[in-house]
């Protein structure tokens, strides 16, 4: 039974009440270009006692019939595009129907920005062909009917794509080496027009959180702002960032 608690660190300011997550399962998804800073978000919350943290299933991806396909994805793009789509798909899916463990479920990235935001530039950028982007469409536009991948709340980390890649370069992971400056902000461009400008549907409220901040100064908004980052205080606007 949950009654008013402080949370662990990062989460000593997080005062969560009994009356405002009874009977409620709460789904967010944390949105953001590579290297936005998903990972220092998710990280913070992962302390928290009635938030359960779902990452993106990379091990699966870099693991697919004894292949890393995720890998292959970045060696040739063209090649691997439809493919890797099409199993995120179905991989991302398995997240968001996940039954909670816990009140809070919050997942990195959703099946709608793997469509409108990393499809979509696949296919802009012509790493795609059109009718592979077409089967896909049928494909998102099926299953997200079918299943209703539901999410509550969308947080969107909008940071520069320079800073991005600033902090791919310094973590140096493998499968990142290839990112370069054209694909930052390509990407930053498909956020924008979903999240910003509203160009595809949205399935929830958005809350626009700078990404660009030091780590201590993210921290410190996490720690002043954790029940709209959690989507317990709606409509959000108490945070002082832009809602969509």
């Amino acid at each position: 039974m949950i009654g008013i608690q402080d949370v662990m660190r990062g989460n000593e300011h997080c005062t969560l009440s009994e009356k405002n997550l009874k009977d409620r399962n709460i789904t967010i998804a944390v949105e953001g270009n590579i290297g936005s800073g998903k990972t220092t978000l998710l990280k913070y919350f992962k302390q928290n006692p009635i938030v359960e943290v779902i990452e993106e299933p990379v091990k699966k991806w870099q693991n697919v019939g004894g292949e890393n396909l995720l890998g292959l994805f970045y060696e040739d793009c063209m090649r691997w595009s439809y493919l890797f789509e099409s199993y995120f798909l179905l991989t991302l899916m398995q997240v968001h129907k996940k039954p909670h463990t816990k009140p809070i479920k919050m997942i990195e990235r959703s099946v709608y920005s793997g469509y409108y935001c990393f499809e979509h530039n696949l296919c802009v950028s012509g790493l795609m062909s059109q009718t592979e982007h077409s089967v896909h469409d049928h494909w998102f536009n099926w299953i997200t009917e079918q299943e209703k991948p539901d999410l509550d709340l969308i947080v969107y980390l909008r940071t520069s794509p320079e800073k991005c890649m600033e902090r791919i370069k310094m973590r140096n992971r493998n499968e990142e080496t290839s990112v370069s400056m054209d694909l930052l902000n390509a990407l930053h461009e498909r956020h924008e027009s979903w999240l910003i400008r509203k160009e595809h549907p949205l399935p929830a409220p958005v809350l626009v959180v700078d990404g660009n901040k030091t780590l201590d100064e993210m921290y410190r908004y996490y720690d002043t702002n954790c029940d709209s980052l959690l989507g317990i205080s709606p409509p959000y606007q108490s945070v002082g960032v832009k809602v969509n």
